[in-house]
């Protein structure tokens, strides 16, 4: 069964649920994933977000989640100017991307000392979003979780890590994904969750020998 939300669609500045509030969540949820503010964006838009873009503000919706506007924040369309107050340096462009959804967008992001990454998401309409690319490997979630993101070796017994740190603060697992490139090389673990996930998990898991990077994404005004 479908919920509200289904029906009336998401509470938004438009144009268009795909294009704009799409796009704006896009934005906010590569902002929530860094971690900190962005310093310098690269935006790159494929498909119908390149053709019809610009008409329908996605290259502002894209900046506004960068900054941390939801979708139905009023500034929207002023984003441009609201980076450039915030020393948000940005720049926006069209790309050719192979197998993408026609609703996709790359962004790169860069903090103040240089620290790097990169998504790649698309809008499946009514402000809805899935992550297809992190950093570089294969990945495929909403954003609409709690969830926690660890990149690490593929090794035996990490999965087991992190099962256990998320057991011990009494977190349940709702879905748990794993990825890698290849066999005993780089591997990314995505994990949602009905609870929000506490420091002390991340914490302690950034000290695990073969994980190389722990990222959690909660949400707001959300415990379980």
């Amino acid at each position: 069964m479908g919920s509200i939300f289904d029906i009336l669609g998401p509470v938004m500045v438009g144009p268009s649920s795909s294009h704009t509030a799409g796009a704006a969540r896009i934005g906010y949820t590569a902002r929530q994933l860094f971690g900190e503010p962005v310093k310098k964006a690269e935006v790159y838009l494929h498909g119908s977000f390149a053709a019809t873009g610009k008409g329908h503000g996605t290259d502002r919706a894209i900046i506004a989640g960068l900054l941390g506007m939801k979708p139905d924040d009023l500034r929207i369309p002023v984003a441009f100017e609201e980076a450039k107050k915030a020393g948000m340096e940005f720049t926006i462009a069209n790309i050719e991307l192979k197998n993408a959804h026609p609703n996709t967008a790359r962004v790169v992001m860069k903090n103040a000392e240089g620290r790097k990454m990169v998504l790649q998401a698309y809008s499946i309409g009514g402000g809805r979003i899935r992550v297809s690319i992190l950093d570089g490997i294969e990945v495929d979630f909403s954003g609409e979780s709690n969830t926690l993101i660890v990149r690490n070796m593929d090794r035996p017994g990490c999965i087991t890590e992190v099962s256990a740190a998320l057991s011990r603060e009494k977190i349940n697992v709702a879905t748990m994904q794993v990825f890698r490139h290849k066999r005993g090389g780089g591997a990314v673990m995505v994990v949602e969750t009905d609870e929000r996930i506490p420091i002390s998990v991340t914490e302690e898991l950034r000290k695990k020998e073969d994980i190389l990077e722990v990222i959690s994404l909660n949400l707001e005004g959300r415990n379980g």
